[in-house]
């Protein structure tokens, strides 16, 4: 892909050696996770929130708690009692449980 050249724009797929194919990229959606990423502890309902927000097709705004106070400030400010945290559209979806329950839905 030329420099400069978005994957949003329109990209080529060859069919067969006789024709070519133009695609739209569709629109990414866009997800926000707020997850626990400690030197010590990687969050493994975290890694599965962001695991199944991009085999959904989400980009994911991956928004790392890098310590505990970090994670201790984001609960408390946003009164969540566990991380991860997932929004999508603005919307809070919740942790890895609800976020399955979602796509389920």
């Amino acid at each position: 892909m030329p420099k400069g050249t978005s994957a949003a724009l329109l990209r080529y797929a060859i069919a067969d050696r006789l024709s070519v194919t133009r695609t739209t990229d569709m629109p990414t959606q866009e997800a926000i996770l707020y997850r626990m990423v400690l030197p010590d502890h990687v969050c493994p309902y975290g890694v599965r929130a962001k695991e199944t927000l991009e085999a959904q097709g989400f980009a994911v705004d991956d928004r790392i708690l890098a310590s505990r106070e970090d994670v201790d400030a984001f609960k408390a400010e946003h009164d969540f009692a566990t991380t991860p945290q997932v929004f999508i559209d603005g919307e809070r979806i919740g942790g890895s449980d609800e976020l399955d329950r979602f796509f389920a839905a």
